[in-house]
């Protein structure tokens, strides 16, 4: 599944550790989620799409 998860993040100035924070992840997670080498979790993402206020349609793309 991919996603536009950076660009969104780097809109609102965030850096990977203060999305992780807010999420209750590891900075690490937010990455592998970046970078398509892990699909979260429906709960993460949906604490994901609040934090970066976008929908989570407008977040992950199923291909």
């Amino acid at each position: 599944m991919k996603n536009k998860m950076k660009t969104m993040r780097k809109k609102l100035g965030m850096t990977q550790k203060q999305l992780a924070m807010e999420c209750g992840v590891a900075r690490q997670t937010i990455n592998c989620i970046e970078n398509d080498k892990y699909d979260p979790t429906l709960e993460l993402a949906f604490k994901l799409s609040k934090i970066l206020k976008v929908k989570v349609d407008d977040l992950f793309i199923y291909e």
